[in-house]
């Protein structure tokens, strides 16, 4: 599809939420909710990546291990490749995962698995646009101990699929508390949450998801947890969301409140967002898109 086309589209999509959102409007930007930039403070620029073979972004994460440095991928076709950045953009290195594929890895968390006080990469092979494949995978592999410029690792393999067929999704949260998985859809009007646990790893067989709940909100392309749990970030290609989490909360309790809009610079196509560990600041990444190369974005909170 056009890629101006697809915008387009997705602005009539995004009309329904607007409207019902009752939002002041803009006077240059009719169609994008005023943001609360009491919170966080508007985009700085960090820098363009200098890994060259990071050209269609689609996930983000920060390490929990090593201070400073995220994980991102390419999304479907490229190399089964989880690479290294640091927070100015420099290239740090690849993780080459072994024996899987790269059929369409749309997002990728770091949070709790199996074993305590250890951290777990989880990328998830959940897009579909055409919503043709009857199921979708996660890999999951304990953070590497190194910095190093390539390593190899065999992760844990989950396949799931959706209670209501087949969907396009490119969300993919590790709840810190509950260490619960949960996958949000893309192109439903009103986007599906749904969620498995850490002991669907242990199944030898195909997992379906829960379907938890719907959100007001529709074309979410990326979302993130806090490290302590309690903040939740969701986006768009238009609209950055978020929630404030008690610990007493559930996920799906916290999402079932009406969102604050934070500050977000629309990019070519940005579809990775992540926390920063200690929660004070959100970061963004788009696909290379119109001869753009990505920048990486920080937002800071007051």
């Amino acid at each position: 599809m056009n890629y101006y086309l697809f915008k387009v589209l997705l602005i009539f999509v995004s009309l329904p939420f607007l409207i019902s959102q009752k939002v002041p409007q803009v006077k240059y930007l009719p169609l994008i909710p005023m943001y609360q930039d009491s919170l966080f403070s508007g985009p700085k620029t960090i820098g363009k990546l200098k890994n060259k073979a990071i050209d269609e972004a689609s996930g983000l994460a920060f390490s929990q291990m090593h201070q400073g440095i995220l994980y991102t991928h390419n999304d479907s076709g490229g190399d089964p490749f989880v690479f290294l950045l640091d927070t100015l953009g420099k290239d740090r290195g690849k993780i080459i995962l072994e024996g899987v594929k790269n059929r369409d890895w749309e997002d990728i968390a770091v949070g709790p698995g199996p074993l305590d006080n250890t951290s777990y990469i989880y990328v998830g092979e959940i897009g579909d646009n055409r919503a043709e494949y009857p199921e979708i995978k996660i890999h999951r592999f304990p953070e590497p101990k190194t910095i190093e410029k390539s390593v190899k690792v065999t992760p844990e393999t989950l396949t799931l699929v959706y209670p209501d067929g087949p969907r396009d999704a490119e969300t993919l949260m590790i709840d810190p508390l509950s260490k619960d998985i949960f996958i949000l859809s893309k192109r439903d009007s009103a986007n599906t949450l749904y969620k498995t646990t850490q002991d669907a790893f242990l199944k030898n067989d195909i997992v379906t998801l829960e379907k938890v709940m719907t959100i007001d909100l529709t074309m979410s392309v990326a979302g993130d947890i806090s490290m302590d749990g309690t903040q939740i970030l969701i986006k768009n290609y238009l609209v950055v969301f978020y929630w404030e989490r008690d610990p007493s909360e559930s996920i799906p309790e916290a999402l079932a409140r009406n969102p604050v809009i934070l500050p977000y610079k629309p990019e070519p196509q940005g579809e990775a967002i992540a926390f920063a560990p200690n929660g004070k600041s959100y970061f963004t990444l788009s696909e290379k898109r119109s001869g753009i190369d990505p920048v990486l974005y920080r937002y800071y909170k007051k």
